[in-house]
């Protein structure tokens, strides 16, 4: 089996990645690089994350057969990495509960997130109230009303939760202010970034916090199914979800990687947020990867039902793993998107998170062209409390 140790020194995926920002941020950027792979590979360090992960996060998360799914297309296994039974609903506690612990161990007292779908808001409120620490979280306001919930939970952990009316109003915009308190905090605040993007190390920090994933899918595919799955399957917005399956399977290549974007209504209209399949290479957040733009490199607004996938870039290991071929990205549209989540809810009595659902949609396509003792693991990266009043406006649903 090949090794795979990407990224360089510098936080490059062949010609992505990189540190992109304001000189105010070299010092900070620096030091966070310097700490994380300090501890990256102490052993105390690593004892009490298993720890937490263990008994705070509840892991690991099962992996649980869709029979019923699986007999009702008539074609390969699908079974589903539950995620969406960790503590607060989803796989973002497994890198908060990461970054937090090392912003304690480096005296940071104040912690910055941005949130788009909410759940790494609530993530990273959750974590700063464990640790007794004081919590901002940025979220467009678009996204605070399609989120009321999440936003809810974040006020209830002590978060403060900051509305960003600037451009689209959705995830990039959270990140934007997120990133101007931080030059303007840096003494003594930690940016917990939710994906596989930004500066290095982030692409990195996050891709290691969240490989337990796949790490757990390793062991367990082998005592379920007494094989590793022939297909993997996450959805894609910044990535890290997906990365946090991909990177133990990235060796072996056998196993084909599937990453799935949203197709907003069509690839063709324009309102997507698809950056893998119809993006081009150039400079958002810290780090060069594959964005939404027009040909002055402005970025072009996003559109998805899913707030956690509207975002018009995408983690710079994803743009490596498309231009080198070892995985592939598809897009899934809004309708094929809602239509996983209903058979989901129907078939096996779990409520899917909408990012979720792009994944499951996809998996639902390859499964009857494929034979039945063929396997797809798809990353249920979430559940779908956070969602009911986006899918009940959908489908004109009123309560």
């Amino acid at each position: 089996m090949k090794i795979y140790d990407m990224p360089d020194l510098e936080g490059h995926f062949g010609p992505y990645g990189g540190t992109f920002v304001s000189e105010t941020l070299i010092a900070a950027i620096d030091e966070l690089k310097a700490q994380y792979l300090h501890y990256r590979d102490d052993p105390k360090f690593q004892a009490e994350f298993a720890y937490e992960l263990k008994h705070y996060v509840g892991r690991p998360s099962p992996i649980y057969h869709a029979r019923r799914l699986s007999g009702f297309l008539k074609g390969a296994q699908i079974y589903l990495k539950r995620e969406d039974l960790n503590h607060t609903g989803a796989h973002k506690i497994n890198n908060t509960v990461g970054q937090a612990m090392l912003a304690r161990r480096m005296g940071k007292q104040r912690i910055i997130a941005e949130t788009g779908a909410g759940q790494h808001g609530v993530a990273s409120a959750t974590v700063a109230a464990r640790y007794g620490m004081e919590c901002v979280v940025y979220m467009g306001s678009e996204d605070i009303k399609r989120q009321a919930q999440n936003v809810y939970r974040m006020k209830l952990l002590g978060a403060r939760v900051v509305p960003v009316e600037s451009g689209s109003k959705t995830l990039k915009d959270a990140l934007n202010e997120a990133m101007r308190d931080w030059v303007t905090n840096v003494q003594n605040t930690f940016y917990i970034i939710g994906t596989v993007a930004g500066p290095h190390p982030y692409p990195m920090m996050v891709r290691d916090f969240n490989s337990v994933v796949g790490r757990e899918c390793l062991a367990q595919m082998l005592e379920m199914a007494g094989q590793q799955p022939d297909v993997v399957l996450a959805c894609v917005g910044g990535g890290s979800n997906a990365m946090g399956i991909f990177h133990s399977y990235i060796p072996d290549e056998s196993v084909r990687l599937v990453g799935v974007e949203a197709g907003g209504e069509g690839i063709a209209t324009g309102h997507h947020a698809a950056s893998l399949s119809a993006g081009s290479p150039g400079v958002l957040h810290g780090n060069r990867t594959y964005l939404l733009q027009d040909s002055n490199g402005q970025i072009i607004e996003t559109h998805s039902i899913s707030a956690g996938l509207d975002y018009p870039g995408v983690g710079p290991e994803h743009a490596w793993l498309k231009d080198t071929h070892r995985a592939e990205y598809v897009a899934i549209n809004d309708d094929e998107a809602l239509h996983a989540f209903h058979t989901l809810c129907r078939m096996e009595g779990i409520i899917p998170a909408l990012e979720s659902s792009h994944a499951l949609a996809q998996a639902m396509k390859m499964a009857p062209a494929m034979d039945k003792d063929k396997i797809l693991l798809v990353n249920l990266s979430g559940r779908g409390d956070k969602d009911m009043a986006t899918v009940a406006e959908y489908s004109g649903i009123t309560f």
